[in-house]
């Protein structure tokens, strides 16, 4: 069945790769980017099915204005893909107030506009489907992506409370987690602090430890983008990739030994 799909970010990466898929198969897509030209090609290919509307998701105004326009244009929308966002690289300590409130402005406060001008459509359609872009580091936080896992735990948290609050509106939530993938996330479109010396170690670490094999492939996320907005009951978390998979699974692993040794002392806080 015919969808009509709203996606941010959709000028490159993932964005631009899951655009191109839907519009292959038939489906209507908005495309909300920082740049229309981006996208002149698939307009000429897609005339019909695709609508291009300039955007910074940061800001709220405007947000609303272009989900109007997409509603107006093709009479619903039924998934929204919360994918722009961009990662910034630095030591905590490294962090200058501008960039820490950039990186929220985007990756959490641009989420949010666009989730909250989504809602009363979906919710008079009676049906509809958020995805919200995490990260496997908004589950599992790296040394000098600190600002970057921030920004997806916070995510994370409000989609899920999300989740629960739209449901009886006929509404769903998914909150994707992908792991690295051989996009431009870590070179053109992501920011980098000004380093100091004394964390040169632990970048060289984190160097260390980066593997090819651990970075999928973008194009191979396409099928499972399908199946997730046209299955009828879409989970809540979608990891993408298998580093991903292990990382998280030893994660949790990790937290459950610590909770449970120290289980005693949480149920004395209690009190009662």
């Amino acid at each position: 069945m015919k969808k009509t799909i709203f996606i941010t970010g959709a000028s490159r990466g993932l964005g631009r790769i899951w655009t191109e898929t839907f519009l292959k198969r038939g489906d209507n897509v908005v495309a909300a980017v920082r740049n229309t030209d981006s996208l002149k090609e698939l307009v000429a290919q897609f005339p019909d099915n695709l609508l291009v509307l300039q955007l910074d998701v940061t800001d709220k105004k405007a947000s609303f204005e272009v989900v109007s326009k997409a509603k107006t244009h093709f009479g619903q929308i039924d998934v929204l893909i919360n994918n722009a966002g961009y990662g910034h690289l630095g030591a905590i300590e490294e962090l200058e107030e501008q960039q820490i409130r950039a990186q929220f402005e985007t990756n959490v406060f641009g989420l949010i506009w666009l989730t909250q001008a989504i809602i009363p459509i979906m919710r008079e359609q009676k049906s509809g489907h958020i995805i919200q872009l995490s990260s496997a580091l908004g589950v599992v936080a790296l040394p000098t992506l600190g600002i970057y896992s921030a920004s997806k735990f916070a995510v994370e948290g409000l989609s899920e409370s999300l989740a629960s609050e739209v449901a009886g509106f006929g509404i769903k939530v998914t909150i994707l987690e992908p792991n690295g993938y051989e996009t431009d996330f870590s070179a053109s479109s992501a920011m980098q602090s000004k380093p100091l010396e004394q964390y040169d170690a632990v970048r060289a670490a984190l160097q260390e430890g980066n593997k090819a094999e651990d970075y999928g492939v973008p194009e191979a996320t396409s099928e499972a983008v399908l199946k997730l907005v046209d299955t009828e009951n879409p989970p809540l978390r979608l990891i993408l990739g298998k580093a991903g998979i292990q990382w998280i699974k030893y994660a949790y692993s990790e937290r459950m030994k610590t909770w449970d040794e120290w289980q005693e002392v949480s149920v004395a806080a209690h009190g009662k």
